[in-house]
């Protein structure tokens, strides 16, 4: 498939869909993505993948959006959640068996895509727009190269893949939008277990941190050795 330009690529599907699912994270991509795909169609079903359920401080943010475009965020677990718990990781000895004895699913992006098809009953084929831009990682550049902004294998299309910051602010701007609070805390949107979500959360969020625990209840390792390099112990 070619490369099209976002607008155009927003055109294509349109033609073909009138209804969109939405993959939202609560970054400022996918809130771009959201603006400038809101309308082209009749309806827009957005969906938020979770690393641990229920996070005070992002059921605020999700509320904070929903409430800003007037839409409902499907809440649903991210398959990392999953593949990290079939690994064990930042799992003690004595929770391996449990976990091990739970046989949870492997599940993937696309099942997530056809569970929102079942959910809302679109159908199957319905595309999933996705916030990636490419200005900054070549990486998802080769891949838009390799790939293009529509790919129908995946059912899924990339509406802002050629904006730049500047066209963010401008549409922010324009439209009054007010981001979430994981930049201001994080200067990115959560979306990891590592040292640099963690420790603003155990500092910040001190409840949402004991229940990342009850999941994980050894990322509690991860603030330690920060601790011990930089001797706080």
């Amino acid at each position: 498939m070619a490369i099209l330009s976002g607008t155009r690529t927003i055109q294509k599907v349109a033609r073909d869909y009138s209804q969109s699912i939405l993959a939202f994270s609560t970054g400022k991509n996918a809130v771009a993505a959201y603006l400038a795909i809101r309308d082209s169609f009749t309806e827009i079903y957005p969906y938020y993948l979770y690393l641990v359920p229920e996070l005070e401080f992002v059921e605020e943010q999700l509320d904070l959006y929903e409430r800003q475009f007037d839409f409902k965020i499907t809440r649903l677990p991210h398959p990392a959640l999953y593949q990290m718990l079939r690994a064990h990781v930042f799992q003690p000895p004595a929770n391996v068996a449990v976990i091990d004895k739970a046989k949870l699913e492997d599940f993937d992006f696309t099942d997530i895509r056809r569970m929102m098809c079942r959910k809302f009953n679109l159908p199957h084929n319905t595309p999933v727009a996705n916030g990636t831009r490419v200005e900054h990682s070549s990486k998802q550049r080769l891949s838009m190269q390799r790939h293009g902004s529509i790919v129908k294998s995946q059912c899924q299309y990339y509406p802002v893949w050629d904006w730049k910051k500047g066209d963010l602010l401008r549409c922010f701007k324009q439209h009054n939008i007010r981001l979430g609070s994981d930049y201001r805390v994080f200067g990115c949107s959560f979306d990891s277990l590592d040292l640099r979500f963690l420790l603003p959360v155990k500092e910040l969020y001190p409840e949402d941190y004991r229940k990342i625990l009850e999941y994980f209840p050894l990322c509690e390792l991860e603030i330690y050795r920060w601790e011990c390099a930089n001797g706080k112990r």
